[in-house]
């Protein structure tokens, strides 16, 4: 690779779930920026859609798949008709906001299911597509994405309103990727597969923090850097743990959050 810069993506094929939300469109354009044909996951077929024009637009490289990762049998009937797959990144979740007394089991079946049994189920059904992209480039990378909230718990202190504090099941269903990351990796080390987690911080959307700018404040002021990051500031740690650049790192978990979990 000399001469070339070790987080180019050309010639590599990557799979996003929860393409088409907050984060998953960052690291989507990020990818196909860096030159990977993108496959955009996500329950709804429109919002996929449009983010893949604009990739289209932009002159970037992406496909659409809609379906569920909470479904077992799509995540796997999918995973097993990819011939090669050389990025897979973990993102999705499906977490209805409850309050505390509310919430039901269902609901946590749900939020793990998505976030922890469909990150699982999709390494192990890309299995053999994973190892034909180490036959291709020597290795293969797959990112899960977990949260602040899968390492430390939320401060109700910091919300207007105690019913909007992250809910009971968002933290756990995310604490357990992260283990899931290690347990994956030792497993597939060997086979030069390499899995890793993002841990974000707090990335509020731009509407969250123009509705309650004393929110957003009191989130900023928890970070070590005193500020909210854009969504933009998920991209490079992303490449770095998708790219060659990354090619001696596995088990580890990247906090992308400011300093908020370091405290």
């Amino acid at each position: 690779m000399t001469g070339c810069s070790p987080f180019r993506l050309e010639g590599r094929v990557a799979f996003v779930s929860g393409a088409a939300r907050h984060l998953g469109r960052a690291m989507a354009t990020a990818l196909a920026e860096a030159g990977a044909h993108v496959i955009l996951n996500g329950r709804g077929l429109g919002a996929l859609q449009t983010l893949d024009a604009e990739l289209h637009g932009a002159g970037f490289s992406s496909e659409c798949a809609a379906f569920d990762m909470g479904d077992v049998d799509e995540v796997r009937a999918y995973f097993a008709g990819r011939e090669r797959l050389d990025i897979l990144v973990n993102a999705a979740v499906t977490m209805a906001a409850s309050s505390f007394d509310s919430l039901t089991a269902e609901a946590f079946d749900v939020t793990y299911r998505t976030a922890v049994t469909g990150a699982f189920e999709a390494v192990r059904a890309a299995r053999p597509a994973l190892r034909a992209a180490v036959v291709a480039h020597g290795d293969a990378a797959v990112i899960n994405v977990a949260s602040m909230y899968g390492v430390v718990a939320p401060r109700p202190a910091l919300y207007s309103d105690p019913a909007n504090t992250s809910p009971a099941h968002y933290g756990p269903a995310k604490a357990a990727l992260l283990q899931l990351t290690r347990h994956l990796a030792a497993q597939l080390g060997p086979e030069k597969i390499r899995v890793n987690a993002l841990v974000p911080g707090p990335f509020p959307r731009a509407e969250v923090q123009a509705q309650d700018p004393g929110f957003a404040a009191r989130l900023a002021a928890g970070t070590m850097l005193g500020r909210l990051p854009s969504p933009d500031e998920i991209k490079g740690p992303l490449l770095f743990l998708a790219s060659p650049a990354s090619s001696f790192v596995t088990g580890a978990t990247l906090p992308v959050d400011g300093g908020w979990t370091a405290w």
